[in-house]
């Protein structure tokens, strides 16, 4: 009977175990909760030391480093975030338009590196500060 009850107590990341569920509430979900979780990129391996944690929610100023994908190695800083869809736009990559001009490339977050912080904001800085 305990067995049961912490079974039936179980916490779980999403309301269902089965994949139609699980897509469909990825889809529908909240954007509080969409923009939090599809935002987020890893810090560098020294930045990891001094915050004491491993990713942080990117904004517009940080500088980036990609380790994946046509623009492996380039380095530059984010300058518009598109938390819905989990991409960002970079300084200095663009690409041509069929019609002429270039456009700003989208660019998936977790192809990111940051490797410095755009610390403007006091509460960002406090809370990756650790203090309150």
């Amino acid at each position: 009977m305990a067995r049961e009850f912490r079974e039936s107590m179980k916490i779980r990341n999403f309301p269902s175990s089965k994949p139609g569920k699980v897509r469909k509430y990825s889809f529908t979900a909240p954007l509080h909760m969409v923009n939090s979780r599809n935002a987020k990129a890893a810090l560098s391996s020294d930045m990891k030391v001094k915050y004491a944690r491993s990713t942080v929610r990117v904004r517009p100023g940080d500088s980036v480093k990609l380790i994946k994908g046509e623009y492996s190695g380039i380095e530059g800083k984010i300058q518009k975030v598109y938390p819905k869809e989990g991409r960002v736009t970079i300084e200095g990559i663009t690409r041509e338009k069929i019609a002429g001009g270039t456009t700003p490339v989208k660019i998936a977050i977790p192809n990111l590196i940051v490797t410095n912080l755009n610390l403007d904001d006091k509460w960002r800085r406090e809370k990756l500060e650790g203090r309150k």
